[in-house]
């Protein structure tokens, strides 16, 4: 994010990039790809609890996906 402003890349607002600065912190792509461009090394044990956190996070979205979905049939 330039300025660290809040603002997001071009001024487009927050999580809108690509999640490679600084702003994204241990779970941005930056680091957690950074193992196979060969930068940013990664150990296995980083990785696995990278992964086991994506896959909550995943899941919570997917939960909140059903529910609203379930409410918009519900509004016909």
């Amino acid at each position: 994010m330039p300025r660290f402003d809040g603002t997001g890349p071009m001024g487009a607002g927050p999580a809108t990039g690509r999640g490679m600065g600084p702003c994204a912190g241990r779970l941005g792509l930056g680091r957690r790809f950074g193992r196979f461009w060969g930068f940013g090394a990664v150990t296995n044990k980083e990785e696995k609890d990278l992964l086991e956190r994506d896959v909550e996070v995943l899941e919570d979205e997917l939960k909140a996906a059903k529910t609203r979905l379930e409410e918009l049939k519900g509004k016909k």
